[in-house]
């Protein structure tokens, strides 16, 4: 069974808890009728590396939690269910784990095909079947959320299967990678990176004489930089930090504000009591002080933020306090709008920053950094 399944990792049940949180969030979004009483025709969820539905210690798999939470929502009365309407599509290359997957979802649901959901359950490569399986599900021009969470093998070709995703109406993507996987394809087989990024032209090879972190930093800068050719508006990139074990590194790719939103909701709202903690990819060392609180019971900011807001005040040294905070939430991992104010204060407090004009600080005020890092 140790081929079959696997140790759950303190990284992937941390994010398991985030994906828990953010689909929350979003099915009531996605299937509720607007204000104006619009209804979506069409909402698909797709796991592209689905597993085998359960891990060696009996915890489930997130086709099982996914399709379980979907099915008990507090919102269900409101979310009009239909197997037209919402679909949900799972594939897995394993044949063995493929079977398993099929056999744990039967055994916990019953009859798929008695669902008020459709569910489609598939075997073979992501990056082959992605597409024909949305198209066959008719989920173009609707909303799709698209999870290609391998941990350690990211061979999905930016085009055209991230880019179809990308340039959909109202869709998402979550992309997830192990520590060392770029590094290693750059030297195996660059061929999977030219897939990754959309061609030799958009990436180069790291640098030998940075650290690990600096090369990482530089690949996720990269992938980021292909979402946003592909069509998403906003990236986020974050690790996943657990109490013990390997980090896990996440790009979330979305084309709204509110999806980015949502997500940093979901992040700040997981629980943390294992150790368990979110990170900017940018911040190498800072301290954490609590994921769920802005202060330490010391009242110190948190040294993340900090340091994030220095970084950019140093690459733009003159800006606004709304300008500063619509930063913080489109490309900072876990820092929302509302954050720039505390960490403005404790810098100029530090005597590193300047706010014009002076008294009290408000949306529109001046800040300048005095100071470097």
């Amino acid at each position: 069974m140790t081929d079959l399944l696997w140790k759950l990792e303190p990284a992937t049940a941390a994010k398991h808890r985030l994906y828990k949180r953010y689909l929350d969030a979003w099915w009531p979004i996605m299937l509720q009728p607007t204000p104006t009483g619009y209804l979506r025709p069409r909402v698909t969820y797709l796991d592209a590396f689905a597993g085998p539905g359960r891990y060696l210690g009996g915890e489930v798999g997130s086709p099982v939690f996914v399709l379980g939470r979907l099915l008990t929502h507090g919102s269900l009365s409101r979310m009009h269910l239909s197997r037209e309407r919402v679909r949900l599509i799972f594939i897995e290359k394993n044949q063995a784990r493929y079977d398993h997957l099929v056999a744990e979802l039967t055994t916990r649901f019953g009859d798929l095909d008695s669902l008020p959901v459709t569910v489609v359950v598939r075997h073979g490569e992501a990056a082959q079947l992605t597409l024909p399986l949305l198209t066959a599900a008719r989920a173009w021009d609707n909303p799709i959320l698209a999870v290609f969470d391998s941990w350690g093998n990211v061979n999905v070709p930016l085009s055209p299967v991230i880019t179809s995703i990308a340039r959909n109406p109202s869709s998402e993507a979550i992309v997830t990678f192990g520590p060392n996987w770029f590094s290693r394809r750059e030297n195996e087989d660059p061929g999977q990176l030219d897939d990754v990024f959309g061609g030799r032209q958009y990436w180069r090879a790291s640098d030998p004489d940075q650290s690990p972190g600096e090369r990482w930093r530089g690949w996720l800068n990269t992938y980021r930089a292909a979402l946003r050719r592909a069509g998403f508006t906003y990236q986020l990139q974050f690790m996943v930090v657990p109490g013990t074990g390997q980090p896990l590194y996440l790009v979330f790719g979305s084309k709204h504000e509110s999806g980015v939103e949502a997500m940093k909701a979901a992040m700040w709202t997981v629980d943390d009591s294992d150790g368990m903690r979110f990170s900017d990819p940018r911040v190498q060392g800072a301290p954490a002080i609590g994921q769920l609180d802005l202060f330490s019971s010391s009242g110190v900011v948190d040294q993340e933020l900090l340091e994030l807001v220095h970084q950019h005040l140093a690459d733009k040294p003159l800006t606004t306090l709304e300008e500063l905070g619509r930063w913080l939430l489109l490309e900072t991992a876990r820092w929302q709008s509302k954050d720039a104010k505390a960490a403005v204060v404790h810098l100029r407090d530090e005597g590193q920053v300047a706010i014009q004009p002076s008294g009290r600080i408000t949306k529109s005020s001046t800040i300048r950094l005095l100071q470097g890092p």
